[in-house]
């Protein structure tokens, strides 16, 4: 997901209790998984794959883990064809949803997705309903000391990298680029001995929509939070901003 307030950032800090539940070992792999299926599986020559591979060792994510997604990726493992499906919809708020999922059931994936939708009470569109709204762009997360604007901007142009944005936000950065730029960006930051927690191709949305009700974050929170652990979902994407005011209330209610 992607966000610029204070619930996107509030996100980041869970990840303690996240790698509890396994959620980073499972969007490390996800990732590794993308990045094989896109670009091959060799690390040397796929920066993204090689980018994933980083992140996973530095979640202390096993080599087993790695080389099952690795293979899952690239041909989906003991002769299972895997397929790349994508869903987009509505969710509460009018707040614009995409899943891309990989498969190796096109029709359990699409019931499943549409139950999802329809229990949340989201509308399920055609091909093109919302993801007109979104961009492609490469998507890099930095954290800790070396999350400092200045400093990744001069690695990153001294690279000879065109980046797009960066924004830091609570010891997090977020670095955009074009999407050709990916493997400028990661070898920039390899260079400069940074591993970024985060990479991907990720879908960014170009104007957000503002989550103003309590109620409204509350369900779409929910429903993406159901979406992302679904075992076949790649990556989740939507508009959603919410308001400063219903981000502190959030906030609250976590701690």
């Amino acid at each position: 997901m992607s966000g610029h307030n204070k619930w996107s950032t509030i996100k980041h800090k869970k990840g303690a209790a996240d790698a509890k539940r396994g959620k980073v070992f499972s969007r490390v792999s996800k990732e590794i998984i993308m990045a094989a299926k896109e670009g091959g599986p060799d690390p040397d020559l796929n920066a993204r794959l090689r980018s994933a591979v980083a992140a996973a060792k530095a979640a202390n994510m096993p080599n087993d883990n790695i080389e099952r997604a690795i293979k899952k990726g690239a041909g989906g493992g003991d002769g299972v064809a895997m397929e790349s499906l994508s869903y987009e919809g509505y969710a509460a708020g009018g707040v614009a949803v995409i899943v891309n999922c990989l498969s190796d059931n096109r029709n359990r994936t699409a019931a499943d997705i549409r139950s999802f939708f329809n229990k949340y009470n989201c509308n399920l569109g055609a091909s093109g309903s919302v993801s007109w709204k979104f961009h492609r762009k490469a998507k890099f997360v930095v954290e800790g000391e070396a999350a400092n604007e200045e400093k990744l901007f001069e690695i990153l142009v001294d690279g000879g990298v065109d980046v797009e944005d960066i924004t830091v936000e609570d010891d997090v950065a977020e670095i955009l680029a074009a999407p050709e730029a990916f493997s400028d960006v990661f070898t920039a930051l390899e260079k400069a001995g940074i591993t970024a927690t985060e990479s991907s191709m990720a879908l960014i949305p170009e104007n957000m929509t503002t989550i103003n009700d309590i109620n409204t974050a509350r369900s779409v929170q929910k429903f993406i939070d159901v979406l992302e652990d679904y075992d076949d979902a790649q990556e989740v994407y939507t508009d959603m901003e919410i308001s400063d005011e219903v981000a502190e209330q959030l906030a609250a209610e976590e701690e």
